[in-house]
């Protein structure tokens, strides 16, 4: 198999279709895509910001709970019902995925990103289309504290010079060793070379894969590396997928907790959360929020 693709595209423009995977079960917050911010339910909030992308021709809500899709149908949005068997968020947009033929590109969003930029999905879409070489894009926040490059919940990438991913990890990767010697640890070498933060990238869970690779991806069992670390992305570069990570344009929120969900409401609330849609042209006035993110 190619793992570039079949036939990358070389247009910009290529139309993409985002596919929101949505499960109602979640050990911290059940029921969570259906969780009301500022009027409606979270998962609408994610479709709302996929269809604010450029570059982005449809959004469908992938779930297998009807609450879901009802929820998403009523407010006028995509949904299809999936299997509740899939293990993961990826299986889960591989099914829907399988039956959009003419769907050069697939963007998973996740379902609990309410808060996430159209135009980093604008500019991960772009990404892909515009490089022959890559089956896979995804983005990465910097890391601005200490907690966050140590904590395992935090999902660290290695990025080279070309803005290839060489490796996810959820421990502190790079690790800067003669710093860490130096100062004993290195909690005690970031506190006193600030800079060291700097070496250090978040991954986000966007993914823009070319369909084949997604598909291909699917059918693939888990690898030695995606086991130990449990990321999944490591099968893909297993398998010589080509992945790369582009800087998100501003950060997000990820919904995992009560707390998560108080901040994404503040930053909601505090701000003018309405995309404001030209209506001579589709897509072509948008403005988008300046959303201040609290900590």
């Amino acid at each position: 198999m190619n793992h570039t693709g079949s036939n990358p595209p070389s247009n910009p423009k290529t139309k993409a279709v985002a596919i929101i995977p949505a499960r109602y079960d979640s050990v911290r917050l059940p029921g969570k895509a259906l969780l009301e911010i500022a009027g409606k339910p979270m998962i609408c909030w994610v479709v709302e910001r996929a269809l604010a992308a450029r570059n982005i021709a449809r959004a469908i809500v992938a779930t297998d709970d009807e609450r879901i899709a009802n929820a998403v149908e009523a407010a006028g949005y995509e949904a299809v019902m999936t299997s509740a068997r899939h293990r993961s968020g990826t299986d889960r947009i591989a099914e829907a995925a399988a039956s959009l033929g003419d769907a050069e590109i697939i963007v998973n969003v996740q379902g609990d990103e309410p808060l996430i930029s159209p135009d980093t999905i604008e500019r991960a879409v772009k990404a892909l289309s515009e490089d022959a070489h890559a089956g896979i894009v995804t983005t990465w926040e910097p890391i601005a504290s200490t907690a966050e490059v140590l904590s395992p919940d935090v999902v660290k990438v290695v990025v080279d010079e070309r803005e290839r991913a060489i490796y996810f990890s959820r421990s502190p990767v790079p690790y800067p060793r003669d710093a860490a010697r130096q100062h004993g640890s290195l909690e005690a070498a970031i506190e006193n070379e600030p800079g060291l933060l700097a070496a250090f990238r978040k991954h986000t869970g966007l993914y823009v894969y070319r369909r084949d690779v997604l598909l291909a991806f699917a059918t693939w069992p888990q690898s030695a590396l995606e086991r130990l670390e449990s990321l999944e992305q490591l099968r893909a570069l297993e398998h010589g997928v080509k992945i790369t990570a582009i800087k998100a344009s501003t950060a997000s929120i990820g919904v995992d907790t009560v707390t998560d969900l108080q901040r994404v409401r503040a930053a909601m609330k505090g701000s003018s959360s309405e995309f404001r849609v030209s209506s001579s042209e589709p897509k072509a006035g948008i403005e988008f929020p300046n959303l201040k993110l609290g900590t």
